[in-house]
């Protein structure tokens, strides 16, 4: 049982260390070694945009967005003639108080009638005309300000202003936040600095500098475009290389074929201009020693991949020098 258990395990670790080996056979694979490495600024711990469907298109400010201005509110106004209309209820409602009091006194035998008595009633031919002019003062009072009532009621009811509806507020697709408004935002603020600054030559360069470096890569020798590389990609290209060469082994590439240069994202920080471009192509990707012998990849199955390669210049500068590569 202890030899099958040892067995076991040295048949896993032998399994790791070819795969380890495996892994840095294929992390010598082209130029960088097929994996991301070195710094994009404040933006080398973010995955690089994805490429906009559409074109990049000249950065323009923003519209603003417009403020919400609510229907005109009306005011509702106080009934007119407040004042007056009280004061003549209060003296309404005094002089039939004190005609109701004469009459209860008169009937209680404390004086006599104002109008000399009808039938003994104490109730003469004058308190009944005051009665009926009292009545219908009271009437036309009554009604007025019913009337007045409903005229307020119905002009508050049908006034101009209405509750607004509440929605959730969804910005207009021209001020969605999106990868193409911030790459024109970085493009126009690179031309602020450099006019001549052109979308279609910068590709241009960018496919020349891959293929310059692969070559040298292939050559392992990276002095011809040293001039293309920031201080810390050549450091670190310069270690695989070294590599390849204490090995004695060749990463050859060959009928190289760039499908397609789509500039994801351009900004400005701290005195350097930055631009990361995607770059997909297909390639024959294989390893061999000095000899000739294919030791990695395949020399007769195309390999495609795509890479963001981030490139930085000091502001006003005009060369362009590789400061990344990211894998997609």
């Amino acid at each position: 049982m202890k030899r099958i258990m040892i067995r076991l395990l040295s048949i896993g670790a032998l399994t790791l260390l070819v795969g380890v080996s495996v892994g840095q056979g294929y992390a010598e694979a082209r130029a960088g070694g097929g994996r991301s490495m070195g710094s994009r600024g404040s933006r080398s711990y973010s995955r690089p945009a994805s490429p906009s469907s559409q074109p990049a298109p000249s950065a323009q400010p923003a519209p603003q967005r417009p403020a919400y201005t609510p229907p005109p509110y009306q005011q509702p106004q106080p009934a007119r003639g407040g004042f007056f209309r009280n004061m003549a209820g209060g003296i309404m409602g005094g002089m039939l108080g004190g005609m109701l009091g004469g009459m209860l006194f008169r009937g209680m035998g404390f004086g006599g009638g104002w109008g000399g008595g009808v039938g003994g009633s104490g109730i003469g031919l004058f308190e009944i005309v005051l009665l009926a002019g009292i009545a219908y003062l009271i009437y036309r009072f009554v009604k007025a300000r019913r009337q007045e009532t409903t005229v307020y009621r119905g002009d508050f009811q049908q006034s101009s202003y209405e509750q607004p509806t509440l929605h959730q507020y969804q910005e207009p697709p021209q001020l969605q936040a999106t990868a193409g408004d911030d790459l024109a935002r970085g493009i126009s603020h690179i031309r602020q600095m450099d006019a001549s600054f052109d979308e279609a030559r910068f590709k241009d360069q960018v496919m020349d500098s891959f293929f310059r470096i692969q070559g040298a890569w292939m050559h392992r020798d990276l002095t011809p475009v040293a001039a293309l590389l920031t201080p810390e990609m050549r450091r670190i290209m310069q270690d695989d290389v070294d590599r390849l060469l204490r090995e004695k082994r060749i990463n050859r590439l060959e009928n190289i074929a760039v499908r397609n240069v789509e500039i994801t994202e351009a900004w400005q920080e701290q005195g350097w201009d930055f631009v990361t471009a995607l770059i997909y192509a297909n390639l024959l990707d294989y390893t061999t020693d000095e000899a000739g012998t294919v030791v990695g990849g395949s020399n007769v199955e195309p390999v495609k991949f795509e890479e963001y390669w981030t490139f930085a210049r000091a502001i006003g500068a005009s060369e362009w020098q590789l400061t990344a590569i990211d894998q997609k």
